[in-house]
């Protein structure tokens, strides 16, 4: 089992978000460099998250923790993933 198959990627998003959709593209590019994909969750259809994040959509969770929110840095994430993998 490789080091890369023991990362989770998350992007929160919502309908209707041009940064969700920036965020969407970028995370895609990134992780897929690294092999990865990610699970794409609407915070419309999880109150509990929509009431934690509402107002820093889209947000990207790594292994469950917040990496970003707003913007997604594609230099951050990498680094971040290099790391995770290494």
């Amino acid at each position: 089992m490789s080091a890369a198959s023991n990362i989770s990627l998350e992007l929160l998003t919502r309908p209707g978000c041009h940064l969700c959709e920036d965020a969407r593209a970028t995370v895609s590019k990134v992780a897929g460099e690294f092999g990865l994909g990610f699970d794409e969750v609407n915070i419309e259809k999880h109150p509990e998250l929509e009431k934690q994040h509402s107002v820093e959509i889209p947000v990207l969770k790594i292994n469950g923790r917040v990496h970003d929110f707003w913007q997604i840095n594609p230099k951050r994430l990498s680094k971040a993933l290099a790391k995770l993998s290494a």
